[in-house]
């Protein structure tokens, strides 16, 4: 089947199988891979993408669902050479550690902060909690969020 999926605002258009994943679709037919593959199973969240402006986990989203739809990946989310804050914020507070999460929190973050620009840290740890972390940096990852929502106000 035919699917036409805009991806960092460009179009694409790929014939698929219809049982193909969203995220197979990004990083196999697109070649984008800083959307990582965790779990397969929607648990890890580090696959997490912005589907029509919210953050969904592409593992649990066939391509044909997103079918005219537009969708922002890791690649997508800066302004040209300037980092969106939540990447600066990563930078500058060491929210990376082996860094597999980190595409998967920084766009849950970055949904999180479209919707409430000045979080408390039990609404980022609560936003970030289907998002798992192998190196357990929670603590780094909430700062680096909060350091974001800081620089965002300012």
């Amino acid at each position: 089947m035919k699917v036409e999926i805009t991806i960092n605002g460009i179009r694409t258009s790929h014939e698929v199988e219809p049982r193909t994943l969203l995220v197979h679709y990004i990083r196999e037919v697109e070649g984008l891979t800083g959307t990582h593959v965790g779990c397969d199973t929607s648990n890890c969240g580090a696959c997490t993408v912005h589907l029509d402006g919210e953050a969904v986990k592409s593992c649990t989203v066939l391509a044909a669902q997103a079918d005219g739809s537009e969708v922002t990946t890791i690649e997508g989310l800066a302004d040209g050479d300037e980092w969106h804050p939540v990447q600066q914020g990563f930078h500058e507070c060491h929210g990376l550690q082996c860094g597999y999460c980190t595409p998967g929190m920084v766009m849950a973050a970055a949904a999180l902060l479209e919707e409430n620009a000045d979080p408390t840290e039990l609404e980022i740890r609560t936003n970030l909690e289907g998002n798992l972390c192998r190196c357990t940096g929670y603590q780094m990852i909430v700062d680096s969020v909060r350091w974001a929502a800081d620089r965002s106000s300012q």
